[in-house]
């Protein structure tokens, strides 16, 4: 069942800034490098993040924001579980996610 998320924060720019809301789905298509995701650290697990899938490790998923100044992703948490992949953003700039390579 998909959900709905708002991004805070300016660690997915330029993908995503804070205030756009998405569409993220559970389930589907497994997650791929690349994909924007939302999910939480294992370290912090009160902590619902929207990141970039990078690579699959230790049984979860290494995710980067976009933005490369903001650390707070895998390089300051760790590994992440991923809850759900974004599949839209629907406002206030409607669009699918795009998915692309990091690094």
């Amino acid at each position: 069942m998909p959900f709905a998320v708002l991004v805070r924060g300016p660690s997915m720019v330029p993908t995503l800034r804070d205030g756009d809301a998405l569409i993220v789905r559970r389930g589907g298509r497994p997650v791929r490098p690349g994909d924007v995701v939302v999910a939480r650290f294992r370290t912090r697990p009160d902590l619902l993040v929207v990141k970039r899938a990078v690579r699959a490790q230790d049984g979860g998923w290494w995710v980067l924001g976009d933005n490369g100044l903001v650390t707070d992703d895998s390089r300051a948490y760790g590994v992440a579980d991923v809850v759900g992949r974004v599949v839209l953003r629907y406002w206030p700039r409607p669009g699918f996610m795009l998915r692309f390579r990091t690094g």
